[in-house]
């Protein structure tokens, strides 16, 4: 029977014997381990309405979620539920730092503040930072004000406060952290206010101080059902271990194969101590999957059993088995890019509503793919994010490449005035359009890092420095294209293609046509029929930086999982150097390899990334 004439979509009022009992086992602490597309928003849910029909008062029951989506999902599925008793409290159904902040609400006062304290975000938090830093008087070079923002949230999330880390500190930058770390807590409550991290963090604190008032909290709430448990940090492990401690009725649901935020905090070692932390645990494990093809399940299922930190699943799927996978090995990422582009351009895979995706590890990896697409006047959507020639980082080169080439453009110039400091600005707007005559344009691009000593201000200004840094050097590489031309003829070619480019990437389409564009973890919890994975290289999937620990390695095979698990029917991998060690673990009678490149036709050799290990 064809695929399309098939419903892979399990009925919504149908349960597999797993989903069932985890969803009917309603005294003590249970673990569902759920794999990929095994219905656990459903199986979770249904707990909860279980649990109501049982006779527990809704208001004593307790559903996080770590997103506003997840929780509006739950939230939606819950409102379909008829209440024999239309007037009861419903349950608090939400995320978790929304659950913090409710309790901060009626505890402030433990923290000299008042119930109307604000919340600051992350950028209120770095301002504060830059202004206790300025105060101090200690030089921003020793001490990016985003790096002391990134050690005090791991602090806090760890449960550290600025004397125990005083005392440990080891190095300058770390005494100096934890004095700003203390002017920041005490600046925070002088402004009446929590930061994010603080929502979970300062309620644990209070019931580890104060039995009495944690007392009445487990009193308040009596059952609590946690979604994506892999990703609770210490201080959310704390703040759920110590509410359902009295009462032991925690249900945990997540995929440990799929924990991917490391960088975040998270933990996932939290769901493989469950059982541990919760001896009388009944563990219910959900293994059928109901989105994807035979072949991806076999496929994802033999990439990720090499993991040595997991709890063991089998997932399978009543799925035909569908196409084999393809592997493309490309002569570039620009060949890449081209070969995506023509397959979703040719092919039939934006018939069923543009569902197609592709995914990549970084965001730089977009420029390529964003062009190729623009060219074929395929439309497109960056999901959560910003496209390439949109971002900050990018804006701000090509505002002083557009200054060297035409000076009497304001928005350009205003662009460097505002964003550079007077000197800067100043050195950039006398130097750069002379150059601009004699220079190429990777000497313009160059002059304008250096002299605004860039990188620094990217490390100093952004917690997600790393990643704006890759995108000005993936500009810096779309640059040196035009490096040869002589100049001003190559500076020109340069930000004619980048205009038109932006100019082109304004064209949406019809919502439902758009090939959605994301980074893989943007893509935890979605699916789409057919998914692209590009750059399955060695060094940027599995990343660089992750070469120096198992641990970080197999996080990056977890990521790799997930990328490949959100495909329904058809799945496309593609690298363009050295093939991704993950490709090797795929068994190959589940392949069909395409080689774009010439060469060798094997990719299956250790021999590819050994010297990366």
């Amino acid at each position: 029977m064809p695929w399309n004439k098939l419903n892979y979509n399990q009925s919504a009022d149908f349960f597999n014997s797993k989903q069932k009992e985890a969803a009917e086992y309603l005294k003590g602490p249970v673990l569902i381990a759920a794999g990929a597309g095994s219905g656990k928003t459903k199986t979770l849910t249904s707990r909860l309405i279980k649990l109501i029909e049982s006779g527990i008062e809704p208001a004593k029951i307790v559903a996080v979620t770590f997103t506003n989506k997840a929780a509006k999902e739950m939230a939606n599925r819950i409102s379909n539920f008829k209440l024999q008793t239309p007037n009861l409290q419903l349950p608090f159904i939400g995320t978790l730092h929304s659950f913090g902040a409710g309790i901060l609400k009626n505890e402030a006062e433990s923290f000299d503040r008042n119930r109307n304290f604000s919340i600051f975000d992350a950028d209120d938090s770095l301002r504060l930072i830059k202004k206790i830093i300025k105060t101090m008087n200690i030089d921003t070079e020793q001490m990016p004000a985003a790096a002391a923002q990134n050690k005090i949230s791991w602090l806090k999330n760890e449960l550290i406060t600025p004397l125990q880390f005083k005392r440990q500190a080891e190095n300058i930058f770390e005494q100096k952290t934890a004095a700003v770390f203390q002017r920041y807590e005490t600046s925070l409550a002088q402004n009446n206010a929590f930061d994010f991290d603080d929502l979970i963090e300062k309620p644990v604190r209070l019931f580890k101080k104060n039995p009495e008032i944690l007392q009445k909290y487990q009193n308040k709430w009596t059952h609590f059902l946690i979604d994506e448990y892999q990703d609770v940090n210490t201080s959310q492990y704390w703040l759920l271990k110590l509410l359902a401690q009295k009462h032991q009725n925690i249900c945990a649901v997540g995929d440990d194969q799929q924990a991917i935020y490391k960088f975040r905090g998270a933990d996932f070692r939290n769901f493989l101590n469950f059982e541990k932390d919760w001896p009388q645990a009944k563990v219910v494990l959900l293994e059928e999957n109901y989105r994807s093809s035979a072949n991806i399940i076999k496929a994802a299922s033999a990439v990720i059993s090499q993991n040595k930190f997991q709890k063991p699943k089998t997932l399978w799927t009543q799925n035909p088995d569908g196409d084999p996978l393809t592997i493309v090995k490309a002569g570039s990422d620009a060949e890449e890019a081209e070969w995506i582009s023509n397959q979703i351009e040719n092919g039939e895979l934006r018939m069923e509503n543009g569902n197609a995706a592709i995914l990549y590890r970084t965001n730089a990896q977009s420029r390529l793919i964003e062009q190729a697409l623009i060219e074929r006047e395929i439309p497109y959507i960056i999901f959560g994010g910003i496209k390439f020639y949109e971002r900050k980082e990018i804006k701000d080169i090509v505002a002083g490449l557009r200054y060297a080439l035409n000076p009497k453009d304001e928005i350009s110039m205003e662009r460097i005035e505002k964003n550079f400091n007077k000197r800067v600005a100043a050195t950039i707007m006398q130097n750069l359009p002379a150059m601009a005559q004699r220079e190429n344009i990777l000497e313009l691009a160059g002059f304008i890092i250096e002299t605004a000593d860039y990188f620094n201000y990217l490390e100093n200004n952004f917690k997600n420095f790393e990643e704006r840094q890759e995108n000005v050097r993936e500009l810096i590489k779309a640059a040196a294209a035009f490096q040869n031309f002589k100049p001003p003829f190559g500076l020109q070619l340069f930000l004619e293609q980048s205009a038109l480019a932006q100019a082109g990437d304004k064209q949406t389409g019809p919502a439902g046509q758009q090939v959605k564009l994301m980074t893989v973890h943007l893509a935890k919890g979605l699916e789409f029929d057919s998914v692209f994975i590009a750059g399955c290289d060695e060094g940027i999937l599995p990343h660089h930086r992750s070469y120096g620990s198992q641990e970080d390695l197999e996080e990056e095979r977890r990521l790799f999982y997930v990328a490949m698990t959100r495909a329904k029917k058809n799945l496309f991998l593609s690298f363009f150097k050295n093939p991704s060690r993950f490709l090797s673990e795929i068994p190959p009678e589940l392949v069909k390899f395409e080689n774009l490149a010439g060469g060798s036709d094997d990719f299956n050799n250790e021999e590819n990334y050994i010297e990366y290990s």
